[in-house]
C-alpha cells in the first residue's frame, strides 16, 4: 500500500485495513450473527405455535395457513420499507428500531386471546423482522476488508443454524409444561403463550446491545460525513489494537463524488440528518428513495436486481413453506404411526387419513398433546445444518459462493421431489434434514453475493427488494400449501421442486464475487 493517501486522504479499503482485524470485528460478528439467529427463531416460531395453540384459538387447517401467512405478509411489506430507510437514514438506526418493535410486539402478542388480533401481531413481527434480516449482512460487510469479507459473511450461516437449533429446544423446554396455565374468566395464558413471550425477549436485549455499536463507516462516507466516519474508524482501531486512537495512521479520508443522489448533492445537509417530522425534509427523503429505486431498475444494476429477485423467489417460496409445515407433517406422521403401527404410507396418504379422521372426533386437537418426538425431529433437522455451516466459510475462498449456490439449490430440488416417495417418518426426517441444510445455506449465500453486487447507496435496498420477492413467494406458498396438502399434495411438491431447480439454473448467470473492494 503506497503512502500517497497521507496527502490526498485514504479510500475506504485503505482506511478499514489500517484498523486491523480483532476484538471489534469479533463483537460485531457476534451481535449481527445473533440478530440473524433471532430472525431464524422469529420466522419459524409459528411452526410450534400452530399445533400448540390450535385448541385455544379453535383453528381449522385454513386458519393455520392464514396464521403462517401473516408474518410473511408483514415481511413482504416491511422488507422494502426498512431497506429504503436503511439506505437513507442509516443501518444502525433501522436495525435497533426493528429489533425493539419485534420484541415489544412479540411479548404483547403472547397475551392476545383473539385469533385475528394474534395474526395482526404476528404480521407486525414479520414486518419488523424483515428489516433486521435484510440489513444485518450489509451492516456486517461494510466493516470488513476485502480479504476477510466473504469468509466473515459466510460464518453468518452458522448463526442461522444456531437459531434453528435453539427454537425446538426453547419449545421443548416450555410448551410441554402442564402446571403453568393461568385462567381468569375468558383469559387464559398457557405454556405456548409463555413460549411466544420467551422468544420475543432476545430481540429487546439485542436492540439495546446494538445501541453501543457505531454506524457503518462506509455508509457515513457515502453520505459525506467524513469526520464521523474517521472518528468511527479510530474507535475501531483502538478496540482492535488497544492503541491510542490518535496513533491511527489515516488522518483524512478521500472524498468521492456523492453517489447517494441528486438531492444530497444539491444540499450541504447530510441525508442522515433529515427529520421525518419536517415536510420539506420528508419530501427530500422520498425523492432520495425514488432516485435510488430507479437506479436499481436501470443498467448496470437491472440485470442483478432481476436475477437476485427471481432466485430469492424460487428459493424462499420452497424454504419457508416447507420449513414452517415440517413440524405439522411430523405431527401427522406421529399420529398416523400411533394409530396404524408398522404401516408405511406417503406424506400425501398420511395427511389425507389423519385429517379426515380428526375432523370427526376432535376438530381442534383439544385432547391432543404434541408428541415429544416432534421436538426431537425438528432439533435433528437443525443439527443437520452444522456440517454445511462449517463447510461454507472454510471452503468459500477455494470454491466460490456461486458454486455453493448452484450445488445447494440443485440438490435441494431433488430432495424436495423425493418427499413424494417417502414411506415412513424416518425417511421424511432424513430428507427434511438435507433440505434444511442446503436451502438455509443458499439463503445466507444470496445475502453474501448481494453485498458484493451492489454499491453502498443501493445495497440494503437491493437486499430488501429481493427479500420482498422471496417473502411474496413464501406468502403464496403458505396459503396454497395449507389448502393443497389436505386436497392434493403432489402439486406443491412438484411446484417447489421446480422452483428450486430454476433458481439453481439462474445462479449460473451471477458473476464471481468476493474478489474486489466494496463500491
Amino acid at each position: 500500500m503506497g503512502l500517497d493517501f497521507l496527502e490526498h486522504g485514504a479510500d475506504f479499503e485503505a482506511a478499514i485495513s489500517a484498523t486491523g482485524f480483532g476484538r471489534f470485528h469479533f463483537c460485531l460478528l457476534a451481535i449481527t450473527g445473533l440478530i440473524y439467529a433471532n430472525t431464524a427463531i422469529g420466522i419459524t416460531i409459528v411452526s410450534f405455535v400452530l399445533p400448540a395453540a390450535t385448541c385455544d384459538f379453535r383453528m381449522t387447517s385454513s386458519d393455520k395457513g392464514w396464521l403462517t401467512a401473516a408474518p410473511m405478509l408483514g415481511m413482504v411489506i416491511g422488507s422494502y420499507f426498512w431497506g429504503c430507510l436503511a439506505d437513507t437514514k442509516g443501518r444502525k438506526l433501522v436495525l435497533v428500531s426493528t429489533l425493539l418493535i419485534d420484541g415489544f410486539v412479540g411479548i404483547t402478542s403472547s397475551f392476545v386471546q383473539i385469533l385475528p388480533v394474534f395474526m395482526a401481531c404476528r404480521f407486525i413481527n414479520g414486518f419488523s423482522i424483515a428489516g433486521a434480516m435484510g440489513i444485518c449482512f450489509p451492516y456486517l460487510g461494510e466493516f470488513q476488508q476485502t480479504k476477510y469479507r466473504e469468509k466473515i459473511l459466510c460464518w453468518m450461516e452458522m448463526f442461522w443454524t444456531l437459531g434453528v437449533i435453539l427454537l425446538p429446544l426453547i419449545a421443548w423446554g416450555i410448551i410441554p409444561i402442564q402446571g403453568i396455565r393461568i385462567e381468569n374468566g375468558s383469559f387464559s395464558y398457557d405454556s405456548w403463550n409463555w413460549f411466544v413471550s420467551a422468544c420475543a425477549v432476545p430481540s429487546l436485549l439485542l436492540g439495546f446491545w446494538l445501541m453501543t455499536f457505531p454506524e457503518s463507516p462506509k455508509f457515513m462516507m457515502e453520505c459525506g460525513d467524513y469526520d464521523d466516519a474517521l472518528a468511527c474508524l479510530k474507535s475501531i482501531y483502538r478496540q482492535n489494537t488497544g492503541d491510542d486512537p490518535d496513533n491511527y495512521p489515516i488522518k483524512s479520508l478521500k472524498e468521492k463524488v456523492r453517489t447517494i443522489s441528486v438531492a444530497s448533492q444539491n444540499s450541504q445537509k447530510s441525508v442522515r440528518s433529515l427529520s421525518i417530522r419536517k415536510p420539506k425534509d420528508l419530501k427530500r427523503l422520498f425523492s432520495e428513495i425514488w432516485v435510488q429505486t430507479k437506479a436499481l431498475c436501470r443498467p448496470p444494476y437491472l440485470k442483478y436486481t432481476i436475477l437476485t429477485c427471481l432466485i430469492q423467489f424460487g428459493l424462499t417460496t420452497s424454504y419457508y413453506t416447507l420449513m414452517i409445515w415440517f413440524p405439522e407433517l411430523f405431527n401427522r406422521y406421529e399420529e398416523f404411526e400411533h394409530r396404524f403401527p408398522n404401516t408405511s404410507a406417503s406424506v400425501c396418504d398420511v395427511s389425507g387419513i389423519v385429517v379426515s379422521d380428526e375432523a370427526v372426533a376432535d376438530p381442534f386437537d383439544c385432547e391432543k398433546i404434541i408428541d415429544q418426538s416432534v421436538y426431537m425431529h425438528t432439533l435433528i433437522v437443525g443439527l443437520a445444518c452444522i456440517p454445511t455451516s462449517l463447510w461454507l466459510p472454510l471452503c468459500v475462498h477455494k470454491l466460490g459462493a456461486k458454486f455453493f449456490l448452484i450445488f445447494s439449490l440443485g440438490v435441494a430440488a431433488l430432495v424436495t421431489f423425493g418427499l413424494y416417495f417417502v414411506q415412513n417418518s424416518t425417511q421424511n426426517l432424513v430428507l427434511s434434514c438435507i433440505f434444511e441444510a442446503l436451502t438455509s445455506l443458499a439463503i445466507s449465500l444470496v445475502f453474501c453475493v448481494l453485498v458484493d453486487l451492489f454499491p453502498t447507496n443501493l445495497r440494503v435496498m437491493a437486499a430488501a427488494l429481493s427479500l420482498t420477492a422471496g417473502r411474496g413467494g413464501g406468502l403464496i406458498g403458505n396459503l396454497s400449501f395449507g389448502y393443497l396438502i389436505d386436497i392434493n399434495c403432489i402439486v406443491p411438491i412438484v411446484v417447489f421442486s421446480a422452483f428450486l431447480l430454476i433458481a439453481a439454473i439462474l445462479c449460473f448467470f451471477l458473476p464471481k464475487t468476493g474478489q474486489e473492494a466494496l463500491d
